[in-house]
């Protein structure tokens, strides 16, 4: 049986994301957001690629949370991105609304998913699925530094020269601009 992933956002985070998700074949997603259209349209576009990338999935667009029943994974994008100048702590409190709604409204089709944050400022957005799912721990992830060590090899990566491949970085501590650690492997 197949994994269904449902991911919340369907902007540039989330629909990058279910392209990656859906070339594995070996996991179904939906792309939930509140803009009419928007992810079924991009649903479209990633299925309609599928023969000539060779994948296999089905890319379901929604704007109505009952299309996402029974997901093993929701992943939550959603959120306004942060505006030049902007901190991730000034995002806190539209974006702690927004995730609380999505948090919510997923929960209730999929009460046994386990749910990876993106939205920022993440550390937050994790306690606040926390408090809106009422999940354990253990089913609330943040990817923060996973991106940020992304990021950060990337960058160095373009610096040097070198291929990203052979750049070994991660990035410590909690994902914000006052307590990021960068660590270099030579």
């Amino acid at each position: 049986m197949r994994a269904k992933v449902t991911i919340a956002g369907a902007g540039m985070t989330g629909g990058t994301m279910a392209q990656r998700l859906a070339e594995t074949g070996y996991i179904d997603v939906v792309l939930q957001d509140i803009i009419e259209g928007m992810p079924q349209g991009k649903a479209l576009d990633l299925a309609e690629s599928a023969p000539h990338a060779g994948f296999n999935a089905t890319i379901t667009g929604s704007n109505d949370w009952k299309n996402t029943k029974g997901s093993d994974v929701v992943v939550i994008t959603s959120g306004v991105p942060r505006k030049p100048g902007m901190t991730r702590e000034e995002l806190l409190n539209i974006n702690a609304g927004i995730v609380r709604d999505v948090a919510t409204a997923a929960i209730k089709e999929s009460p046994d998913a386990v749910f990876i944050i993106f939205a920022n400022p993440m550390d937050a957005m994790c306690h606040v699925t926390l408090q809106a799912t009422g999940l354990p721990w253990s089913h609330v992830i943040g990817q923060g530094g996973m991106l940020d060590s992304a990021r950060y090899r990337t960058f160095l990566a373009w610096e040097s020269g070198a291929s990203v491949q052979d750049v070994h970085a991660v990035v410590l501590g909690g994902h914000t601009e006052a307590t990021m650690v960068p660590i270099v492997s030579t």
